[in-house]
């Protein structure tokens, strides 16, 4: 969550797959902008709390921990901070809670930025899932979007229904060093194909420690097991609107699983007060592309100030 003077506190929530080492790149730019060609003004302070279950976190001993607790939590904990306003970031399911928090609306959150928007229409998920026939008049951003969504359901989906439904069976992940690597790399197809890069000697927003790195937290914490179970609590859809009123900015990544449309997102989020279509970067915005993302976050909440 961000956070500060008049600067704002940002509750930046982990994302998965992976934890909360994929932040460390943007702690930097977002605490000293000017040591980042930013300016002072543009400072926040940082609170990046990681999702229960998720490297040092505790592993929940029952059930009930879904995107909604969790956003209620990290509501809590600002208030305890002693941060009376605030606003909140978050991509994959640091997207999820921080899209829950703007429908919670809690007492001090000022607005909400997310790099994974719950933003595509009805209507168009149940065509994409039914195989009914879209609209004709779909834009070309629009038509795009479909495309990637049609792409993720028939191929990319697996992964997280296997989670959704028996994670408790994916001991086999945390029993082989090499087993973990080979599930988590593969999270989707455009990340597969970057990491593969990367380790072909190719110069990306990663780099091969950056990837060991982060397997290696989870393998050493012994939590690709707890982590998986967000998958059989959550009860939104992965693409939902859910309502939120309060002010939104989206920054739309080309490497998304889905690029959400402005139009889609206009829809979505009716207090929407950025938009930015950007021409590099994935699922994993912080991790990948940690100057695009400083500058979209510093540029969202600039009139939240």
């Amino acid at each position: 969550m961000l956070t500060g003077k008049v600067l704002r506190q940002i509750a930046k929530t982990t994302n998965a797959q992976f934890n909360w080492s994929e932040q460390f790149k943007i702690i930097g730019p977002l605490t000293n902008p000017t040591a980042h060609g930013g300016k002072a003004s543009d400072a926040f302070h940082l609170v990046i709390p990681s999702l229960p279950g998720y490297g040092f976190s505790g592993k929940p001993t029952t059930t009930g921990w879904d995107p909604a607790r969790i956003a209620r939590a990290w509501a809590v904990l600002m208030e305890r901070l002693g941060y009376a306003q605030f606003v909140a970031q978050g991509g994959d399911w640091g997207g999820m809670v921080t899209d829950v928090m703007g429908s919670q609306a809690p007492t001090g959150l000022l607005g909400i930025h997310v790099n994974w928007p719950f933003a595509v229409p009805p209507e168009i998920d149940g065509a994409i899932q039914t195989g009914k026939p879209l609209p004709a008049d779909l834009s070309a951003d629009e038509r795009r979007a479909t495309e990637q969504l049609g792409f993720f359901y028939k191929k990319g989906v697996g992964y997280a229904l296997e989670m959704a439904n028996r994670p408790q069976t994916m001991v086999a992940i945390a029993d082989s060093p090499v087993g973990l690597a080979a599930w988590y790399l593969d999270h989707d197809a455009r990340s597969l194909e970057m990491i593969v890069r990367v380790f072909d000697g190719q110069r990306e927003g990663l780099t091969r420690d950056d990837i060991l790195d982060n397997i290696t937290l989870t393998w050493v914490t012994n939590t690709a097991v707890s982590s998986a179970r967000i998958y059989w609590e959550n009860k939104f859809g992965f693409f939902a609107p859910k309502g939120v009123d309060i002010p939104v900015a989206v920054s739309a990544f080309p490497d998304e699983v889905c690029t959400v449309p402005r139009s889609w997102a206009e829809r979505a989020y009716p207090k929407l007060i950025h938009y930015n279509k950007l021409e590099t970067g994935g699922h994993f915005a912080a991790w990948e592309q940690p100057d695009l993302l400083s500058a979209e976050l510093r540029a969202a909440f600039r009139t939240l100030r």
